[in-house]
């Protein structure tokens, strides 16, 4: 059995309602769901209840919170920063929606989606491709991350500078509240002024308000002409000026626009396999730059071209490369998308997930760069981010020889003096990744005041026994 047993009568309970795939007890089958991503957080639970569909999970939520067992959501256990561990108690149960993966209904009219919280992002985007159709949402991990999840912490991502975050895509829930009623948010209008917007208190929540577990989201018409290039730079300040220089000529045109710094991309070149620069040189910078069109005929090609050429001919660009296949294409987004793995593969890491004003980036970069290699001599700042939406995870990475856990006791140090920089630019220290466990300490001084008391009176007033992912957010 697991180290803390649930009251028998809870077991007995459960095990009727979830039967033997649904509810896991043993050591050996719950430990996956008590460790995140990064290997960093590590806790116990009393089980891992894996409901099959809403009313399956709306009577587990009911049975626990009848008992105050506490509850902790979790999706496809990609979060940053420990947003669905349990914690070292054992008390508590985690509620996985990885058993949730039915695609209801693609609707073209209306071009939504409408999916179940366990069905992982590829999934979703393969349905809707299947069609015809796109699911904007892109972010690395969407092999694995799963709908709700992705809600819960209303992820941003690669496309996010054209489609927005996934609270701009999604227009319906369905969410089980802490005491186990069922919300019924499933509504397709654009428009509906009728009262609160509840669903955007659920989306980016990170599960303390409720367990999401179905939804509609927005599609869009299947890019049918893209362009893609990988482009070298000096400095951010030049990746910046280049997204000007493209929004200039067509902003619409741009589907993703995406930073990387030199060391970066110099860890994913040495740690990946497969992966190459395809460029004459290391350059200190790097813009992944895609423009896409639903028509065919468009000339994103003579577009990237002109915006290119002038960039080159003026200095801005040093180097270039644009995809000739699809297959190429693949091959540029791999570069962008194993950056988080291949600082993982690097040694110990601290993630800094912040935004701030576009024209805020270079200073911010440059700013933090120097204040970090100040306090940690050696350290390997490696950002990479969202450059046209002001979204950089300004990562640091163990000095090479370091001792991780000598590295990692000096984490809030580094997140405050990467925060401390933040705060000046007027931008936020959780962008897209949430707080999770990882940033609670922060809260008070960034959202204190009125903000802060009207979060804890609204998680008051939905979970009054704070069962639902406690010690998550909130100090």
């Amino acid at each position: 059995m697991s180290d803390t047993s649930l009251p028998s009568a809870l077991l007995a309970a459960l095990s009727e309602l979830l039967g033997p795939s649904g509810l896991l007890t043993e050591a050996g089958d719950t430990d996956p769901f008590c460790t995140d991503w990064r290997m960093l957080y590590h806790g116990r639970c009393a089980a891992v209840l894996r409901p099959a569909n809403t009313e399956e999970c709306a009577k587990a939520v009911a049975l626990c919170a009848e008992y105050g067992v506490p509850m902790v959501p979790q999706g496809g256990n990609t979060s940053m920063v420990g947003g669905a561990t349990p914690d070292e108690s054992g008390k508590a149960v985690v509620i996985s929606t990885n058993r949730m993966t039915r695609v209801h209904a693609i609707d073209h009219a209306d071009l939504t989606m409408t999916v179940e919280a366990g069905v992982t992002l590829k999934a979703a985007q393969d349905a809707a491709a299947a069609e015809g159709l796109m699911l904007p949402l892109s972010i690395s991990s969407e092999g694995s991350a799963e709908i709700g999840g992705i809600l819960a912490t209303n992820a941003g991502g690669n496309n996010t500078v054209r489609y927005g975050n996934a609270r701009e895509l999604a227009l319906g829930l369905e969410a089980v509240l802490p005491d186990g009623q069922v919300l019924n948010l499933m509504r397709r209008l654009r428009k509906d002024n009728t009262g609160y917007a509840l669903r955007q208190l659920l989306i980016g929540s990170e599960g303390t308000l409720g367990i999401i577990t179905t939804a509609i989201i927005q599609l869009q018409p299947a890019p049918r002409s893209r362009e893609t290039a990988l482009c070298a730079l000096a400095d951010p300040q030049g990746v910046l000026n280049l997204f000007a220089a493209f929004r200039k000529q067509d902003p619409a045109a741009i589907q993703a626009f995406e930073y990387m710094s030199g060391t970066s991309m110099a860890l994913v070149n040495s740690l990946i396999e497969g992966a190459s620069l395809p460029l004459s040189e290391p350059a200190p910078a790097y813009a992944l730059v895609e423009l896409g069109s639903p028509r065919a005929d468009d000339s994103l090609r003579t577009l990237m071209e002109e915006v290119l050429g002038q960039a080159l001919e003026d200095g801005l660009v040093t180097d270039a490369v644009l995809a000739e296949s699809e297959g190429q294409r693949q091959a540029l987004w791999m570069i962008r998308e194993e950056h988080a793995e291949a600082q993982k593969r690097a040694g110990a890491s601290v993630k800094n997930d912040v935004s701030v004003p576009l024209s805020a980036i270079p200073e911010f970069i440059t700013k933090a760069t120097a204040a970090c290699e100040a306090l940690i001599p050696g350290i390997r700042v490696a950002p990479f981010g969202h450059i046209g939406d002001g979204n950089i995870h300004f990562n640091l990475v163990q000095p090479e020889g370091m001792d991780p856990k000598a590295f990692l006791a000096q984490d809030h140090a580094m997140m405050d003096t990467v925060a401390n920089i933040v705060r000046t630019l007027d931008g936020s220290f959780s962008a897209e990744h949430g707080v999770g466990q990882l940033k609670t300490y922060m809260m008070p001084s960034w959202r204190g005041g009125a903000e802060l008391d009207a979060m804890r009176k609204i998680k008051a007033a939905l979970d009054p026994k704070t069962l639902m992912n406690p010690g998550k957010i909130f100090p």
